[in-house]
């Protein structure tokens, strides 16, 4: 009875723990390399994060437009009164109403060049929407190439130290190249992750708003062709 609870001490011993490991700890004991470049991909996930909501919060703003302003643009129109409807666009801060507003300089013109005026507005109002999203691509494409990048460094850790042993290394000596090599890689890819989806959910919230914009420049000038 005596051996059989010695046994089960030795089983249970305290001293016999599961360890755990941080992920400070964990970009610690990758060594100065892990750090350099987990540093630089925690830089370029914060330019990621601003860049994707400040873009966001304007193109919000951009897509928010009062549901009656064609109604009282056509009606301003209509009547002659293209002050009246010059001034209702510049109260509105929209492209639509930027667009709107180019058209209505432009009555009396032939309809050719008030399409054009418009197109020419319209470009330059998809490319202030745009505006520094490409960066976002740009994060979503070399972070993962970053954290490769460690991946090599710290596989070349590790068989440096191999060849420098004879090929008799020690696991404990191998970590932290193996560390290195593990975690920027992760890093890595868990920021051109974010910086990826963030990207499309930018160009599909901007198709939106340009698809807005000309739904709108198609509706002011069928205005322009309506009978007098």
């Amino acid at each position: 009875m005596l051996l059989i609870q010695k046994g089960t001490e030795a089983v249970t011993d305290p001293e016999v723990q599961e360890k755990t490991l941080s992920i400070y700890e964990l970009i610690v004991n990758g060594g100065i390399g892990s750090i350099i470049i987990i540093s630089v991909l925690f830089v370029l996930l914060a330019v990621a994060l601003y860049i994707y909501f400040e873009r966001l919060f304007a193109i919000k703003s951009a897509s928010k437009i009062d549901k009656n302003f064609m109604n009282q643009i056509r009606d301003n129109v209509s009547s002659g009164k293209l002050d009246a409807a010059k001034m209702l666009c510049a109260q509105t801060d929209s492209p639509v109403a930027r667009l709107t507003e180019k058209g209505i300089s432009r009555i009396g013109k032939p309809l050719e060049d008030i399409n054009k005026a418009i197109e020419n507005a319209g470009t330059l109002e998809v490319y202030k929407l745009e505006k520094n999203v490409s960066i976002l691509a740009t994060v979503a494409g070399a972070a993962p190439m970053i954290g490769f990048l460690g991946t090599v460094i710290g596989m070349i850790l590790a068989f440096h130290e191999m060849a420098t042993s004879g090929g008799q290394a020690e696991m404990g000596s191998l970590a932290g190249g193996i560390y290195t090599a593990m975690t920027t890689t992760v890093a890595g890819l868990i920021v051109g992750i974010i910086a990826y989806i963030g990207y499309n959910h930018l160009v599909v919230k901007t198709d939106k708003v340009v698809h807005q914009m000309e739904a709108n420049a198609v509706d002011f000038l069928d205005l322009l062709n309506e009978p007098v």
